[in-house]
């Protein structure tokens, strides 16, 4: 997948990785070979938050550009748009606001390291 906007800085796309109970699961996918079900999962897919106007092309780019060393290839990205809650705190009502996340499905075999 090539940049078609190259001055586009690609950390104003993707804001950060999203680390939950599921989006571990999901990462955990292609290595889980004790479940008949999901053993065909051979793709592994992360979870970004990411920018409300992103499209999902500028996504793909912008994952492959920051993890360029790694030589990642984005297969397919889902996207979902999280509906801000209200919340209440000290008896007060705010809200609490809404995001985008990113589903990005990776080339079999590709990983995406973290860093300490």
């Amino acid at each position: 997948m090539t940049s078609k906007n190259p001055s586009k800085n690609p950390y104003s796309v993707i804001h950060s990785r999203h680390v939950t109970e599921k989006s571990v699961v999901l990462e955990s996918l292609q290595s889980n070979v004790s479940n008949p079900c999901v053993k065909k999962c051979d793709s592994p897919k992360y979870v970004f938050i990411v920018d409300k106007r992103a499209k999902k092309q500028e996504i793909a780019d912008a994952i492959e550009q920051i993890y360029s060393e790694s030589k990642i290839r984005v297969i397919a990205v889902n996207t979902i748009n999280v509906k801000a809650k209200s919340r209440r705190v000290r008896g007060r009502e705010g809200v609490k606001a809404g995001f985008k996340k990113a589903i990005v499905t990776l080339q079999p075999g590709d990983v995406i390291e973290e860093k300490s």
